[in-house]
């Protein structure tokens, strides 16, 4: 088959509703490495938000900022700025509404606004700590991301009047802001480049809006059972949930990792031995 890759959002698919990685995902991503199988984080966080999960998890690779910022073995491969202009006039307008707007590079986040409500409960969700305040670090910093904080109706009007961007909600009053064309699946592309990783041989798991062009690029996409309607549609598969197991039963559908190696990691349900495997994977359900 030749060499394989995995890559595993975070909010929702690797981590659970705490913020934590549920015992059996980090054991999952832990077999696939000894297997010598590329295990590859896909998220819209910045590297800074997830710095600890890459060393709990000794992962070297990642697709963030929803493909904006793309590094492979510890090595940038592919970064995408935003143009300042651009995000100058989305302050602006922003400001104007009583809205905020957020700016991510590789290394922090900046808010346009102090105190503003809508930031302070997507942070709360996310559980971090509310960013520091910088009205111009789109003019000082590279940035790859932003976030504009405003409720769905009024994040259309944004929608048509920056036709060249792309407004992806992840959150009931946030939604990133990215380039048209971009996306995690942009990323990964880069990424399977650099490893020499064939596409069909790459599998991806996700749950939100922002993993709809990854779970369809890739040569299997796995939706996991708390993914939104959309994810659960375009995905190959349907898995059990984020705080369910549903990496690893997936992983064991698809032969990446036998049901005997999981029971070596304590992982297993314990049923495996006296059941067959497809009551042991009765939660994965294909689409």
């Amino acid at each position: 088959m030749g060499k394989q890759i995995v890559f595993l959002d975070l909010d929702g698919t690797l981590l659970n509703e705490e913020k934590v990685i549920p015992e059996s995902n980090k054991k999952a991503v832990r077999l696939l490495q000894e297997k010598g199988i590329h295990t590859v984080i896909a998220t819209g966080r910045t590297p800074q938000q997830f710095a600890d999960i890459r060393e709990v998890l000794n992962i070297h690779s990642y697709v963030s900022i929803n493909g904006q910022y793309v590094v492979f073995e510890g090595e940038v491969i592919y970064a995408n700025p935003l143009d300042p202009y651009v995000l100058h006039a989305i302050t602006k307008m922003a400001k104007s509404k009583g809205h905020a707007v957020a700016y991510c590079n590789h290394e922090e986040i900046k808010a346009s606004e102090e105190d503003h409500p809508f930031i302070k409960t997507s942070f709360v969700e996310l559980k971090m700590e509310y960013p520091s305040v910088d009205r111009e670090f789109y003019k000082t910093a590279e940035i790859y991301q932003g976030h504009l904080y405003c409720d769905s109706q009024d994040a259309r009007l944004y929608e048509e009047h920056f036709a060249e961007l792309n407004f992806v909600r992840w959150d009931e009053y946030a939604a990133d802001i990215l380039p048209k064309g971009s996306s995690k699946a942009l990323g990964i592309q880069k990424l399977l480049e650099a490893a020499g990783v064939k596409q069909e041989n790459s599998y991806a798991f996700g749950d939100g809006l922002n993993d709809l062009e990854m779970l369809t690029f890739v040569g299997t996409g796995i939706a996991m059972g708390n993914a939104v309607p959309e994810a659960k549609a375009v995905a190959d598969f349907v898995t059990d949930s984020n705080i369910n197991g549903g990496i690893l039963k997936s992983l064991i559908h698809l032969g990446i990792i036998e049901p005997d190696e999981s029971c070596k990691t304590k992982i297993c349900c314990g049923r495996c031995r006296e059941k067959s495997r497809q009551e042991l994977l009765k939660a994965v359900h294909f689409i």
